[in-house]
C-alpha cells in the first residue's frame, strides 16, 4: 500500500518505508509492532502510536529532500 498519511500507514502496516524525492531511494524503514489483537482504530489510541508518529514525522522533516 502506498500512502502519504502517516497515521494510516502506522495503523494498517507492519512496516513503513520512507522514500527520498526523485530519484526515489529508500531512506528509512520502520518495523511497526503492535499487539496482534489490536484493530487499526485501537492502534491509534495505543501509546506506541504517538511514538511511531513522532519518529516518522521527524525523519520526514529532516531527511526527505
Amino acid at each position: 500500500m502506498i500512502t502519504h498519511d502517516i497515521a494510516e500507514a502506522i495503523s494498517l502496516a507492519d512496516r513503513v518505508i520512507i522514500f527520498s524525492k526523485r530519484p526515489g531511494m529508500v531512506k528509512k524503514e520502520y518495523k511497526i509492532d503492535f499487539d496482534d489483537d489490536l484493530d487499526p482504530v485501537s492502534k491509534r489510541s495505543d501509546v506506541l502510536f504517538n511514538h511511531y508518529y513522532k519518529m516518522i514525522w521527524k525523519d520526514l522533516d529532516n531527511n526527505v529532500n
